[in-house]
């Protein structure tokens, strides 16, 4: 059974009211992520990331999940996803700083 929070009990009532929010789809990943629930949280962060292709630091903290997991490759692909949606979005600042989570990277 996965570790659970206050804070992520209350995200989670919220997320039932409102499924496809991806604020909160975020914030509980991010809750996930703070617990170490690292599958957790990237299948919220892949929710997150579905439901609005443009939330840009979804990816960003996908990557960081895969790195603090092991998962070089991943991560690299997490990061330049989220380049690509930066990009896309015309989101220099997202991008700047994913593009700087993947030089570290490499």
């Amino acid at each position: 059974m996965p570790v659970t929070s206050e804070r992520l009990t209350k995200l989670q009532g919220m997320l039932q009211k409102t499924p496809n929010d991806p604020f909160l789809l975020y914030g509980v990943a991010l809750e996930y992520k703070k617990l170490g629930e690292t599958g957790l949280a990237i299948e919220f962060l892949d929710r997150t990331i579905e439901t609005d292709p443009g939330y840009c630091y979804a990816y960003f903290q996908k990557g960081q999940t895969y790195e603090t997991m092991g998962d070089a490759h991943a991560a690299r692909s997490a990061y330049e996803a989220g380049i690509a949606a930066a990009k896309q979005k015309g989101d220099a600042h997202a991008q700047s700083e994913i593009e700087g989570a993947l030089s570290m990277l490499e």
